[in-house]
């Protein structure tokens, strides 16, 4: 079998063949020894050994036949790709087609071959199926490559930063001797520098967090008019700078919500932080209300330039800044989404341009599961 060099597997490739009959077996590994000295064959006589077998070691392909005593080829095929398995191609070997073919494909299995197997047809179909498969652990190989290098790119980052923020307001308050004027102002602007970069680290480092599915969410419940309230008291100084009116309405009576505190706090932050960055007058109002479908729905509105229509289709993809003069780091809305979907809810814009931007975040006052696990 030929494969591109970047997907080339450093072992011989282990290929399970189930079914009941000796003959059967015999013929397979035949046709398939035959034609490639580099696969490992290993033969199971029924599902319940076949599955015990996978779950040990995992196989790169599984031929399997449809029809065995005790359990069957769906069975089987249903019970691997309900685990937690790594993805392993199942080639289905049928007498039967129609009916029985459909209920394979859609139970899972990747592909399928009917008795009486003809060698060149088994041999094509093994070979593609592994190529995939092999081009499937490269990709996974090099995602997990990508993660670890950002997750220790971004905490190498990270020490120096917070290093030079603590230092930088010691200087500051003088700890190191009285200061100019100038020098005072030089110092608030390297340390707003420092600290909008070390912003966009974190950010970085939690959305590859999330993307990686190494993030734990730990549920509670919250008042979420509270948190909205500590939040707005945080970024008011921002808004009267600007002279934006900052709003909270919140509907009497509004239940408690099970979720991450300070994940929804970052929600919470960025979307309002946003609103204020990109108004310059007007307001911005942050409301809160629970409509009678279980449901929590917190939106933020302001009076800003508006998003352009095709700037909105991709305003939640990781690193897409727009085209407004003030853009971050692309990385604080792609991290809102992931949060968001995290406790199963969902987020959404609407915009018109010259008249503003409302974000609405709908989420379950009770979300059924509780870790972020991809």
């Amino acid at each position: 079998m030929n494969f591109p060099k970047s997907a080339k597997p450093e072992r011989p490739s282990r290929i399970l063949v189930v079914d009941d009959l000796p003959d059967n077996q015999f013929l397979i590994q035949n046709i398939l020894q035959d034609d490639n000295e580099d696969y490992e064959i290993w033969v199971e006589d029924n599902g319940v050994k076949a599955l015990d077998r996978v779950f040990k070691t995992p196989p790169d392909l599984i031929l399997l036949d449809v029809m065995m005593p005790e359990m069957d080829g769906y069975e089987v095929t249903r019970r691997i790709r309900a685990s937690d398995l790594p993805y392993i191609p199942i080639l289905l070997i049928t007498a039967y087609s129609g009916p029985s073919v459909v209920k394979g494909l859609d139970l899972g299995a990747d592909d399928f071959i009917r008795k009486p197997v003809d060698p060149d047809e088994i041999i094509a179909r093994v070979d593609c199926l592994l190529r995939l498969k092999h081009l499937m652990d490269e990709q996974l190989r090099l995602a997990r490559q990508r993660e670890d290098f950002v997750s220790r790119l971004t905490h190498d980052l990270r020490t120096p930063l917070v290093a030079a923020d603590r230092m930088l307001t010691l200087i500051s308050q003088g700890v190191l001797g009285e200061l100019s004027e100038p020098m005072h102002e030089a110092l608030t602007t390297m340390a707003r520098s420092n600290q909008n970069l070390l912003s966009m680290v974190n950010k970085l480092l939690e959305v590859y967090r999330y993307e990686a599915g190494r993030k734990t969410l730990n549920f509670n419940a919250i008042n979420i008019g509270s948190l909205s309230r500590e939040v707005i008291q945080e970024l008011q100084p921002l808004a009267d700078e600007k002279n934006l009116h900052l709003n909270l309405v919140v509907d009497e009576g509004l239940p408690a919500l099970q979720g991450d505190n300070l994940e929804l706090r970052r929600v919470l932050t960025n979307l309002v932080g946003n609103a204020i960055k990109f108004t310059d007058q007007g307001e911005v109002q942050v409301s809160l209300r629970a409509p009678s479908n279980g449901l929590l729905e917190i939106q933020i509105r302001d009076t800003g330039p508006g998003i352009p229509a095709d700037d909105q289709v991709h305003l939640f993809e990781s690193f897409y800044q727009g085209r407004h003069h003030k853009g971050g780091s692309g990385l604080g809305l792609d991290l809102c989404r992931r949060i968001v979907a995290a406790h199963q809810g969902k987020i959404r814009l609407d915009s018109v341009v010259g008249e503003g931007t409302t974000f609405t975040v709908c989420l379950p006052l009770q979300p059924q599961q509780q870790r972020v696990a991809s």
